[in-house]
């Protein structure tokens, strides 16, 4: 994928997956912007011939700082990626609004303010672009003591697919990846800790059964797709959710009424207890993986 040409932005890249995407951009040919909190978007940055920033996302202020960088050193921006993101898991009723705001702000907020400048910028371009925004599974499935993470990604999800509708005229494609990798983040999944904490006591690669199965791999691995959204071989590629993780690549559905009843007059309590049983329950969690 030739990349040459293009310019990106990747928040939350000093570490993780944003560093692996980062990387994977600079190395196909793009000129990256690396943001993150700390001296960790220099180091990346200097390694790769970008241009840091070092500040939190979430204001607008970060957000069109990050866009007048990437035009002021290298005169365009075609590819945003959201990626930054924190955690603070407490079960609902241990949650407190500190909690809750800092990730909603990261990752809700931050998605919100980066795209929205990055549109503005590439809307006055002229030349389309692509704005590739981090999901996670808990935010299509949910995730024990993760209702502000899930929630977020639930919704930057759900802005992809309405961005999709609203930049299509402007040529501009924006799609959620589902990323799966071993990180400190998916560390504190319990689904996903005791395979990560094995791998790293041992010193070997994640099981074949893991890749595949659970498509849990390295950040490098999931850094494939991001390279491939941002290139012209994705044009036309919008409004999607697109998991990658190992050795797996998915499409994931949106949702959908999947059964429907009718009743004449409209439906009484009495009658929904009546015909519950009727509808196949939908299942919810990430499910703890299991060895063949």
């Amino acid at each position: 994928m030739d990349l040459s040409g293009k310019v990106a932005i990747v928040t939350g890249a000093g570490r993780g997956l944003g560093r692996a995407y980062a990387e994977a951009l600079a190395r196909n040919g793009a000129q990256v912007v690396v943001n993150d909190v700390d001296g960790s978007a220099e180091e990346v940055a200097a390694s790769i011939g970008g241009r840091a920033v070092i500040a939190p996302v979430g204001s607008t202020e970060t957000a069109e700082r990050l866009v007048a960088t990437a035009v002021e050193a290298f005169g365009q921006l075609d590819v945003l990626v959201t990626n930054a993101g924190i955690l603070r898991d407490r079960v609902l009723w241990k949650m407190s609004d500190d909690d809750f705001d800092a990730v909603i702000n990261v990752h809700l907020r931050g998605t919100f303010t980066c795209a929205r400048a990055a549109a503005v910028r590439m809307r006055e371009q002229g030349t389309g672009g692509r704005l590739v925004l981090i999901s996670s599974p808990a935010g299509q499935r949910g995730n024990f003591g993760q209702t502000n993470y899930a929630a977020a990604k639930a919704g930057i999800a759900a802005m992809a697919r309405t961005w999709a509708l609203e930049l299509a005229r402007s040529d501009i494609a924006v799609n959620a990846v589902v990323p799966v990798a071993a990180t400190e983040m998916t560390r504190t999944i319990p689904a996903f800790a005791p395979l990560i904490e094995e791998s790293e006591r041992t010193g070997t690669p994640l099981p074949a059964w893991v890749r595949r199965d659970e498509g849990l791999g390295t950040a490098e691995d999931a850094a494939e797709l991001i390279v491939y959204l941002a290139s012209d071989a994705a044009k036309g590629i919008t409004g999607q959710a697109i998991g990658i993780g190992g050795d797996r690549l998915a499409l994931w559905a949106h949702p959908a009424e999947k059964q429907v009843q009718f009743a004449d007059g409209g439906w009484q309590a009495d009658q929904i207890a009546e015909h519950w049983h009727e509808f196949d329950a939908e299942s919810y969690g990430i499910p703890a993986p299991v060895a063949p």
